[in-house]
């Protein structure tokens, strides 16, 4: 291998270790608050740049129509649980709120020449249309489920991704798709030409790593979270609402994946099921951080970019089974540092 060879292996390996970065960080978050193994990570990578893809070719996206379909459904199920409780004023401003939001998505999309937008106004439009599906995830699948093992989440995790891959086969079809790349430039970097559209990936993703730090450190929401992570009963106590703090980790969550999507959609054709091993790549780098740490899991989210790279040329076919395979000597080094205890359940 030359040395040209190894520059440019590094700086896919670089490129594609951002984007499992930033899954892994959610990946953590999720976890850490609300202790669900968000296996669909992956699909809303896939919705992000599926439903960018859309709207720049003039067509509505289906996860309009998935986005109304589970916001009803949220409204039912928050309907029973206000009718049992006795209050319902809360619940009549949820409803008009989501009432309007869906009306002025529907106008846009069916009244507004979108597919003419520039690209930093269509961007926004799809987050729009993705991001809310977390929440809604949330209250559906999990938040009746809090106090359930660890399995019975995974499992249910398990089950929310199925449903997940079936709806974007039907929403978006078999075939792939790629968006407008941001840029077209070419930059020497030394002995690399580096394309600005690589590079923008990279940029983006440590401002976004930036931003939910500063997030985390320095805002009252954030805190609550880093909080309801650390000790969930003694959140509760100080009046941390933990149902909201599982909401808004599944926000933040869809946020990163949907970004994720939309940055990788330029650079590589995304079908309806390409989520699902980008997810399981983070999932591996969050592995390497032990589910609990921000700063080990994006370096283990790095690590796996590189040898995946690296495996491309020396052992292509075999580069998913060696990325997958760094998981079993972490967890062999983890089970023999950690004291175990009986489970009392």
């Amino acid at each position: 291998m030359s040395i040209d060879i190894a520059l440019l292996l590094g700086q896919d390996g670089v490129v594609n270790g951002a984007i499992y970065a930033l899954l892994a960080l959610a990946l953590v978050l999720v976890f850490s608050v609300t202790r669900v193994i968000f296996i669909p990570q992956g699909e809303f990578v896939a919705y992000g740049g599926l439903t960018l893809a859309a709207l720049q070719e003039g067509r509505g996206p289906g996860t309009f129509w998935l986005l109304c379909a589970v916001r009803v459904a949220v409204a039912l199920a928050d309907g029973i649980a206000a009718l049992r409780a006795g209050s319902g004023r809360s619940l009549r401003w949820a409803l008009a709120g989501d009432l309007g939001y869906l009306t002025l998505l529907a106008a846009v999309l069916y009244l507004a020449p979108f597919a003419s937008w520039p690209a930093w106004v269509q961007i926004p439009l799809a987050l729009a249309l993705v991001v809310p599906l977390g929440p809604a995830v949330y209250r559906l699948a999990y938040q009746p489920l809090a106090g359930a093992s660890i399995l019975v989440l995974l499992i249910v995790s398990v089950a929310v991704h199925v449903a997940l891959v079936s709806l974007g086969l039907l929403f978006f079809g078999a075939e792939g798709s790629q968006t407008r790349a941001f840029s077209d430039a070419r930059l020497e970097l030394g002995r690399v030409e580096v394309g600005a559209q690589a590079l923008c990936v990279v940029l983006f993703s440590v401002a976004l790593m930036a931003a939910l730090h500063a997030f985390f450190e320095r805002t009252s929401y954030g805190k609550a979270l880093r909080a309801s992570a650390m000790n969930r009963v003694g959140a509760r106590l100080v009046g941390i609402p933990v149902g909201l703090s599982g909401r808004l980790s599944f926000a933040l969550a869809a946020l990163i994946g949907a970004l994720s999507g939309i940055l990788i959609a330029p650079i590589t054709t995304l079908y309806y099921d390409t989520g699902f091993l980008m997810g399981l790549k983070g999932f591996v780098g969050a592995i390497i951080g032990g589910l609990a740490s921000y700063p080990v899991a994006v370096g283990g989210a790095l690590l796996v970019g590189l040898i995946e790279a690296l495996a491309s040329f020396w052992a292509s076919a075999y580069k998913e089974v060696i990325v997958f395979a760094l998981v079993v000597p972490v967890l062999v080094w983890r089970s023999l540092r950690t004291h175990h205890l009986e489970d009392d359940e």
